[in-house]
C-alpha cells in the first residue's frame, strides 16, 4: 500500500489537499465499503470534504481511541481551535454550523467541561439508578409511553396491521421521555417534542421550530430557578448553581436533541436486529439478554456513526500523516467499528458483544447517559415485543431506507406487519373515544397527575391512517 505523508514543515495543508467527497450515494446506501476505500488509499487517517469543507477522517480503532482518550491534552473540542472557522474561512451557511455551534458541555474542555460533566452526573444519577425513587418513576413511564404509543398504532385495526416503528414508535418515545425529565407543566412539553422534531429534520420550518424550542426551554429553565422540582433542570442546578437561564436552556437541548435523536435511532436498529438477526434473539428476550442484544446493536450500527472534531493544538501525528495545529478531526466510530484489527476479533452471530465498542465515546466526553439510553431503549424493546407476537419487515432487510447524515445513521423508516400477543385487547378505535381529550396520555413529571397530547395524538394517528 502506498503511503501518504504530509508534514507541516513541508508546506502542505489540508486545505491545499486533493480530497474526495465524503457524503456520497455509495456512503448512503453501504457506508461500509467507502471506509474500506478510504482505508486501502490513505491509511488509518483520510482527508476528505464534508459539504464542501476538507477535514481529516479518523477510520482506525485505535486512531480514533486515542483522540478520544487525549491523554496528552492536545485534542480540543472548542470551536475557537478551529484555525479555518477562526479565520473566517468555513461559509457561514455551512450545513454542520448551527448544530456545532451551541455553547454546551459536548463542546468544552478543561475546568469547564469537568464542572459541566461533574452536575451531569449528579442530576442524572436518581433517574439512572433502578433502586431511586425518580428512577423507578422514569421506567414507570417508559413503559406507559411505550404502551401508549403502541395502543395509538393499533386502535381500530383488529390483531393484525401495518406500522412504521420508526416515526410511530422509535423516534416519539425516547422525546416523550425526555418531557418527563424536563418536568414540563400543562402539556407544553408536547410542542417542543414536535419543535425537537423540526429541528432534527432540518427542513424549512426548522429555524422557527429552534426559536421556539429555545424560548421554550428558556422558559423552563426560569421556571426551575424559581420554584426547583423533581426533575433533571431542577437537579442540574443544585448541582451547578452558577448557570444562567440561557446556559440551562443550551443544556437542556442537548439533553432534548442527544437523548432524543441517538436513542431513537438505537431504538430503531435493535428493533430491526431483532427482527433480522440469525442468532435467535427473538426467541430468549429477557432484560439481561436484552442489554446485550443492544449493546450488540451500538457496535455493528453506531447511531451516532462519527462524532464531533477534534482540533489539535500542536502539530501531531496521527496515522500515516502530520496534522498540523487546529485542523479538525472527524472521528468516525462506524469506520473503526469496522478496522479489521477490531472487527477481525468479532464473531457477528454472537449474541454477546465486545464492550471494548466506542458508540458512547471514551475519555473525558464520555457519554455520561449511556444508562440512561440503555433503559429506554431495553424497556422499548421489551414492551414491544410483549405486546406483539410476530413483527415482520414490509420489505427485504437489504432494501430497508437509511438516513444518512455527517453525524447520524438509523433507518429511515421500518415498515412491518404486526400480528397482537395472545391476550392483547385491541385498543378501540378513535370514533369510540370521547374525543380527542380522552386519547392517551402521559404523566406530568412532577407527578401532577395526567396531561393529554392531543397534537402528538393526532399526528401519529395521521401516520397510521397513511399507512393502511
Amino acid at each position: 500500500m502506498e503511503v501518504h505523508r504530509l508534514t507541516a514543515s513541508g508546506g502542505g495543508s489540508l486545505e491545499t489537499m486533493a480530497v474526495e467527497p465524503l457524503l456520497t450515494r455509495d456512503y448512503d446506501s453501504r457506508p461500509s465499503l467507502v471506509y474500506e476505500r478510504l482505508r486501502a488509499k490513505y491509511g488509518p487517517v483520510a482527508p476528505v470534504d464534508l459539504l464542501g469543507v476538507p477535514v481529516w477522517l479518523a477510520l482506525g480503532y485505535s486512531q480514533v481511541l486515542e483522540v478520544l482518550r487525549n491523554q496528552r491534552g492536545i485534542w480540543s473540542k472548542r470551536l475557537s481551535d478551529w484555525t479555518a472557522l477562526a479565520e473566517g474561512r468555513v461559509p457561514r451557511d455551512w450545513p454542520l454550523l448551527p448544530a456545532l455551534e451551541v455553547n454546551h458541555v459536548i463542546f468544552q474542555e478543561g475546568d469547564r467541561l469537568r464542572s459541566l460533566r461533574a452536575a451531569y452526573y449528579e442530576a442524572l444519577k436518581p433517574f439512572q439508578d433502578a433502586a431511586h425513587p425518580q428512577g423507578r418513576q422514569l421506567r414507570d413511564a417508559i413503559s406507559r409511553s411505550a404502551d401508549e404509543l403502541i395502543d395509538v398504532m393499533t386502535e381500530g385495526g383488529g390483531r393484525t396491521g401495518l406500522v412504521d416503528l420508526c416515526a410511530q414508535y422509535a423516534r416519539p418515545l425516547p422525546l416523550m421521555v425526555v418531557d418527563h425529565l424536563l418536568g414540563f407543566q400543562s402539556g407544553r412539553g408536547d410542542e417542543v417534542l414536535m419543535d425537537m422534531w423540526r429541528v432534527l429534520d432540518a427542513g424549512p420550518d426548522s429555524a422557527a421550530a429552534l426559536e421556539r424550542l429555545l424560548a421554550a426551554l428558556s422558559e423552563l429553565g426560569a421556571a426551575k430557578m424559581a420554584r426547583p422540582g423533581d426533575d433533571f433542570p431542577s437537579y442540574l442546578l443544585a448541582a451547578y448553581p452558577e448557570l444562567t437561564v440561557d446556559e440551562l436552556s443550551r443544556e437542556l437541548m442537548m439533553l432534548v436533541g442527544v437523548t432524543g435523536d441517538h436513542t431513537g435511532v438505537l431504538i430503531g436498529n435493535t428493533i430491526a436486529e431483532v427482527i433480522t438477526a440469525d442468532s435467535g434473539a427473538r426467541d430468549s428476550l429477557s432484560m439481561g439478554m436484552l442489554r446485550e442484544t443492544v449493546n450488540r446493536v451500538a457496535m455493528v450500527n453506531p447511531p451516532m456513526a462519527n462524532l464531533t472534531f477534534r482540533c489539535p493544538t500542536v502539530d501531531t501525528r496521527l496515522g500515516d500523516f502530520t496534522i498540523a495545529a487546529g485542523e479538525p478531526v472527524f472521528l468516525s466510530v462506524a469506520a473503526a467499528h469496522h478496522d479489521p484489527a477490531f472487527a477481525g476479533s468479532m464473531h457477528s452471530d454472537s449474541v454477546i458483544s465486545s464492550r471494548a465498542h466506542l458508540a458512547w465515546g471514551a475519555g473525558p466526553h464520555e457519554c455520561l447517559g449511556r444508562e440512561l439510553a440503555t433503559t429506554i431503549v431495553t424497556i422499548a424493546i421489551s414492551r414491544l415485543f410483549t405486546r406483539f407476537s410476530s413483527l415482520a419487515l414490509t420489505l427485504p432487510a437489504d432494501q430497508l431506507p437509511w438516513r444518512s447524515s455527517p453525524l447520524m445513521r438509523g433507518l429511515r423508516s421500518l415498515p412491518v406487519q404486526y400480528e397482537l400477543a395472545e391476550g392483547a385487547v385491541p385498543a378501540a378505535p378513535p370514533a369510540s373515544r370521547p374525543a380527542e381529550a380522552s386519547a392517551p396520555s402521559a404523566p406530568a413529571a412532577d407527578g401532577g397527575g395526567e396531561t393529554a397530547r392531543p397534537s402528538l395524538w393526532r399526528f401519529l394517528r395521521s401516520l397510521r391512517r397513511g399507512g393502511r
